[in-house]
């Protein structure tokens, strides 16, 4: 029973990954028809419809005194912070590029927890942590301005911000599926979104009048199939593996977009790019190398 129910945790994360390696390629043709901020409200506003819709199987809540700071900064680590800087992201580098920045998460989810949980970190993810960010830097000065990434340094830099607001997201995350469901904590980020996201949206620019299937249609996969689905199943996956463990299946999450991003909108990557992606790849790797694993501590237990 404990195998299938590892197994199951598994099975979500990397359809998790899956879906989340989609959002690039959803929001990129979003943008192209409706302001980020609409975009980011819009998804948010559906996914907390579908939420409300199906309140009746939102699980455990075991409010404890001062949950109120960490429910509250989890939706502002994301969907808060983290969707504007990858909307500033998405508006100036590929989808590709931006996707290849996520394999960093889970190395700075490590060097977060060495450095707020005093867990320890092996040399060799501090060695391939450096050559991982040696990679996406690379990765980014290789990047020349075209149809699909107008200022690919800029955009890259705001897409390894967003990754700093997920780190925040994913330690706070674990702390909290010891006394909340899943479906409650995706609720509450969808909630807090559709919040925070309204004004913003509403004085950053007009909504166009007119708007194509396609642009609608990407919005309503972002907010009921990315907002529901891969946060609930990643949000799962968490609940029932360590958080250092979960989070290294967003390195999945660069191929997946690397994938459709070629499929899909026609991006590639120049041949030193490749190069380059192949050094966060090996980064990572390297990271997770480790002749047996780290005794946990902090929130991860």
């Amino acid at each position: 029973m404990q195998q299938q129910g590892r197994a199951l945790a598994l099975g979500c994360l990397v359809l998790a990954m899956a879906l989340w390696g989609s959002s690039f390629i959803a929001l990129k043709l979003a943008f192209q028809e409706m302001p980020p901020m609409w975009v980011i409200f819009g998804r948010m506003a559906l996914g907390s419809l579908v939420f409300l819709l199906a309140w009746r199987w939102r699980g455990r809540i075991e409010y404890r005194a001062g949950d109120w700071k960490y429910l509250l900064g989890l939706g502002v680590c994301e969907p808060c912070l983290y969707f504007i800087f990858e909307a500033l992201a998405l508006q100036r580098t590929s989808a590709s590029q931006a996707g290849m920045i996520t394999a960093l998460l889970p190395l700075l989810v490590a060097v977060g927890a060495y450095l707020f949980l005093h867990e320890r970190v092996a040399r060799t993810t501090w060695a391939g942590f450096l050559l991982a960010v040696l990679g996406a830097i690379w990765l980014s000065l290789a990047g020349e301005s075209d149809a699909h990434a107008s200022e690919p340094l800029l955009g890259n830099f705001y897409e390894f911000v967003a990754m700093l607001c997920a780190t925040g997201y994913t330690l706070t995350l674990k702390h909290l599926t010891t006394r909340y469901s899943a479906f409650f904590l995706t609720a509450m980020q969808a909630f807090i979104g559709s919040v925070f996201f309204l004004p913003v949206a509403w004085v950053s620019a007009p909504l166009p009048s007119e708007l194509s299937p396609l642009a609608l249609g990407s919005v309503i996969y972002l907010g009921i199939v990315v907002t529901v689905g891969a946060y609930g199943l990643y949000n799962f996956g968490v609940s029932r593996l360590p958080a250092s463990q979960a989070s290294g299946f967003i390195n999945l999450i660069p191929v997946f977009t690397l994938v459709l991003a070629a499929l899909f909108l026609g991006e590639r990557l120049s041949g030193w790019q490749l190069v380059a992606a192949g050094l966060v790849f090996v980064g990572v790797g390297v990271s997770q190398w480790r002749s047996q694993p780290p005794a946990p501590a902090g929130i991860l237990d």
